[in-house]
């Protein structure tokens, strides 16, 4: 976090071209469940990436016919119809966008120190959701041949929760001179630290707990009528709800070398009151029945939601031609690597780079097209995987740069 305060090797403003929204708004239909075109699977594919192009991203079919007879109470009784495309025993994915926009203002500055209070706004969307697949189930609906396991019970289920607030955000900002020394490269000099307190005013809380439960009779059909309700929807909302979250960094300059270390979201809470309950089932997953629905009344009760703390350290080398950047990051998201180099020539900018996330590496490459002194357009291609996708797919990002110097 205290990194972004130090100084940049180059300071320029980049505008994100969001080539990827034509996509979006054409394929629009497959987010309407009550749509006859509604396709789960792609909708979970296009919202992983929705700013940005991917190249052979084509419709998964047979996951789409899966999601969809099941909301339409019209599954086919072989499972090994919907077989085909790749699922993860257990999985599970979490994210946050906080952004502020404020002001610095100033207690002190000179050529090598300043201390200042920033005082900002902005939208704070939390996100965490879950996966689970009995294995047998996995290994149908991921399998090339027919399997048939008879008296068997299948379950399959996840469950999100997603937390929308204001977040007022009060920070210490501050460069002490430390490491002094003569020449360019000792301009930016010094020991950077911040410290963030976050007010968050909820606004809206959402918590899903799904559960589809498929029983096999004795030749490894789907029961029409099994014993149980084969699908529970339980979903809980609020509109009320406090919290707070605190971040801490600092970072060391010293020369052509930037050392950085963080931690974010200790105390990352929101309590939530007036929680109102409601309860989706459906009797039968066959003949086309429609859910039940049940609404409690508003509960005078008060629960709690949190992020795990994010530990990060980053480590980077410059040199007048080129840059390497490392960083190093658990906790929100799981475990993640990333590492870059960027050589500049006079008028081109080659990039290239690669990040560890989920277990899998992603490489990407990148190139910035100089047209002037202080306007450029950068582009880059990334590697980008959902868990419904089998094999990764190529992601292309643009965007022009604007060069303030």
């Amino acid at each position: 976090m205290a990194s972004k305060l130090v100084e940049r090797q180059r300071r320029y403003k980049s505008i994100l071209i969001p080539v990827g929204l034509v996509k979006v708004l054409s394929d629009i239909h497959v987010f309407y469940p009550n749509r006859e075109d509604f396709d789960f699977s792609r909708a979970v594919e296009i919202v992983d990436s929705p700013l940005h192009f991917t190249f052979g991203r084509s419709e998964d079919i047979t996951a789409r016919w899966l999601f969809r007879d099941i909301l339409n109470a019209s599954l086919q009784s072989d499972p090994n119809a919907y077989s085909g495309f790749e699922l993860p025993v257990l999985t599970d994915a979490e994210g946050l966008v906080s952004l502020t926009w404020g002001k610095t203002f100033m207690l002190h500055e000179d050529d090598r120190s300043f201390q200042g209070i920033y005082v900002g706004a902005g939208p704070y969307l939390a996100s965490q959701a879950f996966f689970e697949f009995d294995a047998e189930l996995e290994q149908i609906l991921s399998g090339s041949g027919n399997r048939y396991i008879p008296s068997a019970s299948f379950g399959l289920g996840g469950g999100e929760t997603d937390r929308l607030a204001l977040d007022i955000t009060g920070s210490y900002r501050a460069r002490f001179p430390l490491f002094t020394g003569e020449g360019a490269t000792a301009s930016r000099n010094g020991m950077y630290v911040a410290a963030n307190y976050h007010h968050l005013q909820g606004f809206r809380y959402d918590k899903f707990d799904a559960r589809l439960q498929l029983d096999t009779d004795s030749n490894g059909l789907i029961m029409p009528d099994p014993p149980e309700v084969p699908f529970l929807l339980e979903w809980e909302t609020s509109s009320k709800g406090v919290g707070l979250s605190l971040d801490f960094g600092v970072a060391f300059v010293v020369n052509r070398w930037d050392f950085g270390v963080g931690v974010s979201g200790l105390a990352n809470r929101i309590n939530w009151s007036d929680i109102t309950r409601h309860e989706l089932a459906l009797v039968s997953l066959f003949n086309g029945n429609e859910f039940v629905h049940v609404k409690s009344p508003r509960l005078d009760i008060t629960t709690r939601t949190e992020l795990p703390v994010t530990y990060t350290g980053d480590v980077s080398y410059h040199r007048d031609a080129w840059s390497v950047y490392n960083e190093y990051s658990h906790g929100l998201g799981g475990t993640n690597f990333r590492s870059g180099l960027e050589y500049r020539l006079s008028g081109i900018e080659l990039r290239g780079a690669g990040r560890y996330s989920q277990g899998s590496w992603y490489p990407s490459a990148g190139i910035g097209v100089n047209l002037t002194r202080s306007f450029g357009v950068d582009a880059a291609v990334f590697g980008t995987k959902t868990f419904l996708e089998p094999e990764p797919h190529v992601g292309l990002a643009i965007s022009l740069r604007f060069d303030r110097r």
